[in-house]
């Protein structure tokens, strides 16, 4: 983001498709500079907006401007609750699939902005949407590779909301605890070994070692059993070449959707021969939903991965963090 006088531009890149978008923020009380006719033009402080991602509302809501949302695609997956009491209250619009937003309404309740996550191009509602005058602004957030780096989107919102100063604060302090608990991990004397992901549809869903998971392990001093894969997605593997390699795993953490190691292994009987499993070393962030069923993990701790770490330090290394409560994982019990 660079500042030029009257306006900002922004970079949205995409690593995955190797194309950038350049918008420009104009003040809504200044003329749009003539060098900037025909631009991507975002007239700020922003009053309404409308996001398609969770995580996007977790983002309004640290920077404190949740009323400006409007409106957002099959709502019940929101957890917050003080959002979810701005769309039980009707101020909050149901937008439909986020593939298929409800264009009336949009024409209704004309948001200022649209923020979406969308990155092939071939949404067909963003571009009729783009083709109508509304603004549209690709976040791609959910691509960034450091926990950190993931954060820092927030000073994008501070722009967009005339609120920079608070978003560099905020940023500030999340890095400042998220390093600092990096340090505290670091007085750890052992790594031990950790299993991540569950199987789904016969395919056991892992984070590959590159990814931002995989980060957020490194820097609890642990040893992720796929450190030295490539990549910064999932890895897909069979259940037998996992069993094969992490069956003596000290730890296992994000076992999907189960609450207790009953349920886990009652879902297929090859977890019972997990190290893990017999000496309920089992963590998950399961248990934390909101009032509709949606996962408060997935909501908000992609802005919070100072509070992801301490949890798996205490996790990993409890002696280290005896007076720390967990903010998102649980240990599973029965």
């Amino acid at each position: 983001m660079i500042t030029y006088g009257d306006y900002q531009e922004v970079i949205i890149k995409n690593p995955i498709n190797q194309y950038e978008i350049i918008y420009y923020l104009v003040d809504s009380h200044k003329d749009i500079p003539k060098n900037l006719e025909g631009k991507k033009i975002i007239r700020t402080p922003l009053n309404k907006i409308v996001v398609t991602s969770t995580t996007h509302i977790a983002m309004l809501e640290l920077l404190g401007v949740e009323k400006s949302l409007i409106g957002f695609p099959q709502t019940y997956f929101v957890s917050s609750e003080k959002t979810r009491q701005r769309i039980d209250s009707g101020l909050i619009k149901e937008l439909g699939n986020v593939q298929q937003l409800n264009t009336e309404i949009l024409l209704i309740i004309k948001p200022d902005l649209i923020m979406t996550f969308e990155i092939s191009g071939s949404n067909k509602t963003m571009q009729e949407l783009d083709k109508k005058g509304f603004n549209i602004l690709v976040n791609t957030d959910w691509l960034e590779e450091t926990p950190l780096g993931r954060v820092e989107w927030i000073k994008l919102y501070g722009a967009l909301f005339d609120k920079q100063e608070k978003a560099d604060s905020l940023f500030k302090s999340i890095e400042k605890n998220y390093l600092d608990a990096v340090k505290i991990a670091q007085k750890a004397t052992k790594k031990p070994s950790i299993l991540s992901g569950i199987v789904f549809n016969d395919v056991w869903n892992l984070p590959a070692g590159k990814s931002l998971e995989a980060q957020l392990l490194k820097d609890a001093n642990t040893h992720y059993l796929w450190s030295d894969t490539e990549g910064t997605g999932s890895l897909s593997l069979s259940i037998e070449a996992v069993l094969n390699k992490a069956k003596d795993a000290d730890i296992w953490v994000a076992s999907g959707i189960y609450t207790s190691r009953t349920d886990l292994t009652n879902s297929n009987g090859l977890y019972q021969y997990f190290n893990p499993i017999k000496k309920k070393q089992v963590y998950s962030y399961a248990h934390l939903r909101g009032k509709t069923g949606g996962y408060i993990y997935f909501e908000t701790a992609p802005i919070r991965p100072d509070l992801v770490l301490k949890d798996l330090i205490k996790i990993a290394h409890p002696e280290l963090m005896r007076h720390y409560d967990f903010t998102f994982y649980k240990r599973l019990e029965k």
